[in-house]
């Protein structure tokens, strides 16, 4: 059982799969319908299913659903289509990984089969995930060619159908046609020169035609066009079905790209069709946030949603993996309203640059504290930083200048050794080691220089030692910070992550009035404060104050005594929902979910902070399209030379969704700051993780054979550029050897 269609408060149609085994009958490349596989075991017509006249709505929700689920039976069971596992199966999950996972704004931990391919921007043919993504394609197109074949006037004059159902078929029929030509612009625009079938082709075996993009985008531009007065008008269809608006955007969308898919520019169209959506009915949200909630069905401004319910659409794609993907590490899934984490996704730094000075998150100015040349030192070379005794990043200092040295050194590796020096030499000073071979004991001796002290366990460490005792103590330490002023509270720390190349712990958080400590290991016993709040710690020290609330970066600095922080705050873009506690910005390690921040936008929550019905399988809906893009769309026409637009209206436009984000004018842009790239920037900023970027990157010149980089594009931690075959995705491999009417896409 499926729900698809809701009104604005209440969700309340289910469906019936049985009804729709004939719509498998359909299309197929190689006579084989693209892999799929039968829904029933029963045999059953055409004319059995349209028999009874509530059929028609239960496939017309069927075509809807093959955006969301897998199959026939929920979560698992009688899938849609073989070769990949069924979870990962779904139409949405594999668009959502097809365009977020091949550009900046998205990595996985994942390394299931080629799917690392995507980000490495390396796949080839084979590529089971692209594979599924074309089947996926190609079946939803079968469905729809078969209800539509099914809706003819001939067929229903056949069957007897008049009045005010007819009526309502015929609309039906329209909203089919808006779904095939959905998919494909979906074929157009990842694959280029796609099979093209159509319901004048009756149901057997043949082998489809290949059309070139021009062809598809002329094909969906005319059924768009034929079908626009046959929808109902925006906002007047239930909630999850079509509508004008949701003709007017994809109609939008094709003429934004027109000049990828056939080389001609059509901007004045963008702006036409895009001006229609914003002076229709639909509104924007005055929330963001609500956009991604469970209960975004009541939201404003969603024109296209791809419909979910915990109770009847249950799946393992779709917003299942959205949501629970993007949770790991020290997130809790009880906050996104889970019952667990998939420890996925999450972003690039280039995504939080869009937001947030990344010179400012790598490096900073602390307070002018001493210099540990004004202390009395101790040097500390090992197996940390190359035993090198004049690295002045990993010394001890005594502030009161005496016996006593204290300070931080990050140790990486297990098992690892260091020695103390009182010069920045091995030969004219004193060398001191452990006084047990084991290297442990927490005495010191320089006889013959000692024995290599010893750190079993890697981490980021606290080193004391007393040279009148000769002896010292190693603790290792996990900072936070902690106070009335953090989410927290007093009670729960927020953690901060360590950069090595830095040499800092540092921490994005949202704080309100109040104040705040930091502190080692969610204990009090090491803690520091800021007694006289002249940005040098003190153990123990005072709280330290903030009275503005908003969101600021937090850093640490350690090593060597003075220790000192520094807290910048940001301009409050709330669109940027990173998550912080524990995740590193850069990403040495893709498949560690630890390193890149993490996205915490959709979640399984409603607006009043209630969990959805099921704790696995959200309620969320999915944003296809939304009238921020409309505004988006019309901007960006506008400054490609779009007749018709004005850059007056596109410059309040993008301030609207501005002082959306930002809650006031602080974020507003001035007509000088309204340039091409500023428009990529900003459609980033909304629209990040709904399935975009990939065709922006493309149109923008920016996705392969270019100087813009983003970490592990080409399989290189640093990034870069690849050839221009990767605009498009291939063929797969199987289409191609059982259709010879098939060529594929240049360089595969």
């Amino acid at each position: 059982m499926i729900k698809i269609f809701e009104t604005m408060n209440t969700k309340y149609l289910k469906i019936s799969l049985g009804l729709v085994i004939v719509l498998l009958m359909a299309f197929t490349s190689c006579v084989k319908d693209l892999n799929t596989v039968p829904l029933d075991d029963d045999v059953v017509t055409s004319a059995t299913v349209y028999d009874d006249p509530d059929s028609y709505k239960q496939v017309l929700a069927k075509l809807y659903a093959g955006l969301a689920v897998s199959g026939q039976e929920g979560p698992a069971g009688l899938p849609d289509i073989s070769g990949i596992d069924e979870g990962f199966s779904t139409y949405l999950r594999q668009y959502w990984k097809a365009q977020e996972l091949t550009t900046d704004e998205a990595v996985i931990a994942w390394n299931d089969g080629n799917l690392r391919d995507y980000h490495e921007q390396d796949w080839s043919a084979s590529n089971e995930f692209i594979t599924a993504m074309y089947n996926r394609i190609y079946y939803q197109i079968s469905l729809c060619n078969e209800f539509i074949r099914e809706t003819t006037d001939e067929k229903l004059d056949g069957r007897g159908v008049s009045g005010s159902l007819r009526t309502e078929i015929e609309q039906f029929r329209a909203e089919a046609r808006f779904l095939r030509a959905f998919s494909y612009w979906h074929a157009m625009d990842m694959f280029g020169n796609v099979p093209f079938v159509t319901e004048e082709q009756s149901v057997g075996a043949f082998l489809p035609e290949q059309a070139n993009r021009e062809q598809v985008f002329n094909y969906i531009e005319s059924e768009l066009l034929d079908i626009e007065t046959q929808l109902v008008p925006p906002t007047q269809n239930e909630y999850g079905r079509v509508d004008q608006a949701a003709a007017w955007m994809l109609l939008s969308k094709i003429y934004l790209n027109a000049v990828v898919y056939t080389n001609l520019p059509r901007y004045t169209e963008a702006v036409t069709y895009s001006d229609k959506v914003i002076s229709s009915s639909y509104t924007l949200d005055p929330v963001y946030q609500n956009l991604f909630l469970a209960d975004n069905h009541t939201a404003q401004g969603i024109i296209f949603p791809v419909l979910f319910d915990g109770i009847h659409t249950l799946t393992w794609g779709g917003m299942t993996f959205v949501v629970h993907a993007a949770v790991g590490g020290s997130m809790s899934p009880a906050d996104f309203g889970i019952d667990g984490g998939w420890g996925g996704t999450r972003t690039t730094k280039n995504l939080v640059g869009m937001f947030f000075n990344l010179d400012n998150l790598k490096s900073f100015s602390f307070v002018n504290n001493k210099s540990y040349l004004q202390y009395p030192v101790l040097y500390v070379p090992g197996d940390h930083q190359g035993w090198d005794p004049t690295d002045t990043t990993s010394i001890l200092a005594s502030v009161n200048s005496d016996t006593n040295y204290e300070g931080y050194i990050n140790v990486p590796g297990a098992n690892s050794g260091f020695k103390l020096t009182d010069v920045p030499d091995w030969n004219s000073g004193t060398v001191y080691g452990d006084a047990d071979a084991g290297g442990t004991s927490g005495t010191l001796t320089s006889t013959d220089g000692g024995n290599n002290i010893l750190v079993v366990d890697p981490g980021y460490y606290k080193l004391n030692v007393d040279m009148t005792a000769n002896t010292y103590t190693l603790l290792k330490t996990d900072w936070g910070i902690i106070g009335d002023a953090t989410p927290g509270g007093w009670d729960t720390d927020e953690n901060m992550s360590y950069d090595e190349t830095e040499g800092v712990w540092s921490l994005i958080a949202e704080l309100g009035t109040g104040a705040l400590k930091f502190r080692a290991n969610a204990g009090w016993d090491l803690n520091y404060g800021d007694t006289g709040l002249d940005g040098i710690l003190e153990p123990g020290g005072d709280d330290i104050s903030i009275s503005e609330p908003g969101k600021y970066l937090i850093k640490l600095k350690l090593g060597a005594p003075d220790y000192t922080y520094s807290m910048e705050k940001f301009s409050s873009d709330d669109r940027g929902m990173f998550y912080t506690d524990g995740q590193s910005l850069e990403i040495a390690d893709i498949f560690e979910f630890t390193e890149g921040y993490a996205i915490s936008k959709f979640k399984n929550l409603s607006s009043t902070g209630e969990v959805g019905s099921d704790l696995t399988f959200p309620d969320t809906d999915y944003p296809v399209f939304r009238l921020a893009d409309a505004y988006l769309i019309y901007a960006e026409a506008t400054l490609r030379g779009g007749t018709g637009g004005d850059a007056a209206i596109a410059l309040s436009l993008i301030n609207s969704l501005r002082e959306r984000a930002y809650g006031d004018t602080g974020g507003n842009i001035i007509v000088d700051d309204l340039t091409l790239d500023f428009i990529l920037d900003e459609r980033a900023r909304e629209l990040y993780w709904e399935g975009h970027r990939r065709t922006d990157l493309i149109r923008y010149g920016k996705f392969s054979n270019t100087d813009y980089l983003w970490p592990w594009k080409g399989g290189i931690e640093e990034g870069i550029s690849v050839d221009s075959k990767y605009d498009l995705l291939p063929i797969p491999t199987s289409d191609i050897g059982a259709n010879p009417n098939l060529k594929q896409n240049p360089g595969y």
